[in-house]
C-alpha cells in the first residue's frame, strides 16, 4: 500500500511547493469618470463630454489611462488629473497629460501618497481650452463597478 500511495505523496508535495513559491498576484483595480461642465467649479455651460477609464496596478503602482472627450468649445489647451479634492473642491494638477487629442492614453507611476489618494476618490480629471482656462469638462475618478 505505501508503494502505491508514493507518487500521489510526490505529486502533492512539488504541488505544495509551486504553490507556495509562486510570487503573490497584483490586484488590478479598474477606475473610471464621466467628464461634463456642470462638475467644474464652478460649473460650465458647454456642450463637451467625455469619459475615462484606468488601471492601477496595486504592485507596481502603474496608472493607465484612456480619456475620451467631444463637443468642446475649442481645441484642448491642457489635460490633467488633479488632487487631492473631493468632488466640488479644486487642487492643483498632479498628473499632467502628454497627449492632449482626444483619446489620451497614457501612464505614470504613482507615489505611495498618490495611490492612497486615488483610493480614497480624491482625484479628478480636467480638460482646459482656451475659453475655459480653468477647465471646460471635469469628473470625479471612482472605481468602477
Amino acid at each position: 500500500m505505501r508503494i502505491q500511495s508514493l507518487p500521489l505523496l510526490s505529486a502533492f508535495a512539488v504541488s505544495t511547493a509551486l504553490l507556495l513559491a509562486s510570487p503573490v498576484m497584483a490586484d488590478t483595480v479598474k477606475y473610471k469618470a464621466t467628464l461634463d461642465g456642470t462638475q467644474q467649479s464652478p460649473p460650465v455651460t458647454t456642450k463637451g463630454k467625455g469619459t475615462a477609464t484606468f488601471t492601477f496596478d496595486t504592485a507596481t503602482k502603474k496608472l493607465s489611462w484612456n480619456v475620451k472627450y467631444s463637443g468642446l468649445s475649442g481645441p484642448a489647451v491642457a489635460a490633467h488629473i488633479h488632487g487631492p479634492a473631493a468632488a466640488g473642491q479644486s487642487a492643483p494638477p498632479v498628473i499632467p497629460f502628454k497627449k492632449l487629442k482626444s483619446p489620451i492614453k497614457g501612464s505614470a507611476t504613482l507615489t505611495d501618497a498618490q495611490a492612497a489618494d486615488l483610493e480614497a476618490g480624491k482625484y479628478y480629471v480636467n480638460v482646459h481650452t482656451a475659453a475655459n482656462k480653468d477647465g471646460e469638462i471635469r469628473g470625479q475618478i471612482e472605481k468602477a463597478m
